[in-house]
């Protein structure tokens, strides 16, 4: 699910195809960028020592040795926390509009047989895609009722170019929910990849719909599929459909970046948003974008080169005028 972006000397790191402002931020992300600060909230999620941590759906890391993850950039509302770790029970929780600074997440230890040949088939997943292909089949024979089980086996095979199975992963999945916005959102992957872009974008259009226009792999995926387009177009000299496809690519890309949030996926997306926004001549959008990446990753390895976009640009801008 991962894709590199690169721009005349920038190499960006890897992205998750997977990521509501649209319009709203190109005119608006300056004024958005204080809104950021005093917003947002921070979260340090205390559990089991190497546990997987999502919110909403997003996932935002692995807790440190002593089980502490921090988490600096959380959006405004209540979120849904979900933590994997393995021999312990999956833990599903609501985290309040009102909570911040540490919260406890404690696991209960497992030895179900399927939530073990479950939590194997996720570690093989990074290692060796075959053998987690055959854990999570594991799985799903000793539970057939795991959805999670069914997405795995889908994401594993799409990750393999294995597209087939991939899709036979999905209806089965299907069988289980019907309207699950992240099998939507693989057989999108799937359809791109492969292909089959119109396919691939009522695909991803159909996980928003099914997550109710929050999903932000689904707003990715069209994103860089419109940006793909913009780029075909351009090398054949079609700059009006170069401007309209990197128009779509920058509005379902800004979606994306929105909902991210914090999470280290968000980072990627904010810099592909405003390289699209330099290559429109958008420099003002740009900029805004990248000062906003500022504000919510101050600190991180990639903010020394953002802010050298950002001086770039200006003086793109100075002489010019």
């Amino acid at each position: 699910m991962f894709s590199q972006c690169l721009k005349a000397g920038r190499t960006l790191p890897t992205l998750i195809a997977a990521v509501i402002c649209s319009v709203g931020l190109c005119s608006s992300v300056l004024s958005q960028t204080s809104l950021t600060k005093a917003s947002s909230r921070s979260l340090t999620i205390i559990t089991e020592p190497s546990s997987t941590i999502w919110l909403d759906g997003i996932q935002y890391g692995a807790t440190d040795d002593s089980g502490r993850l921090v988490i600096n950039w959380v959006p405004p509302g209540a979120h849904t926390l979900k933590i994997r770790a393995r021999g312990f029970k999956q833990l599903t929780k609501v985290v309040p509009a009102t909570t911040k600074g540490e919260t406890a997440a404690p696991l209960i230890k497992t030895s179900d047989p399927a939530e073990v040949a479950f939590q194997e088939a996720e570690s093989l997943r990074s290692v060796d895609r075959g053998k987690a292909a055959e854990a999570f089949l594991s799985a799903i024979k000793l539970n057939p009722k795991n959805i999670d089980a069914f997405i795995g086996l889908a994401r594993t095979y799409a990750e393999a170019g294995e597209y087939e199975k991939a899709l036979t992963a999905i209806r089965n999945g299907r069988r289980l929910n019907p309207a699950s916005a992240e099998l939507s959102v693989i057989e999108g992957r799937v359809q791109k990849d492969s292909g089959s872009e119109e396919r691939a974008i009522a695909a991803f259009n159909r996980s928003l719909k099914e997550g109710r226009g929050f999903q932000p792999e689904a707003y990715t995926g069209l994103g860089l599929l419109y940006k793909d387009r913009a780029e075909t177009a351009g090398g054949s000299g079609d700059y009006d459909l170069e401007n309209e496809d990197y128009t779509l690519a920058a509005k379902d890309l800004a979606a994306a970046a929105k909902q991210l949030g914090g999470s280290p996926d968000a980072m990627v997306v904010y810099q592909l948003l405003g390289l699209i926004y330099e290559k429109q001549k958008k420099y003002s959008a740009a900029i805004g974008t990248y000062e906003e990446f500022l504000a919510i990753f101050p600190d991180t390895g990639e903010a020394s080169a953002v802010r050298s976009f950002i001086d770039q640009i200006k003086k793109q801008m100075q002489s010019k005028n």
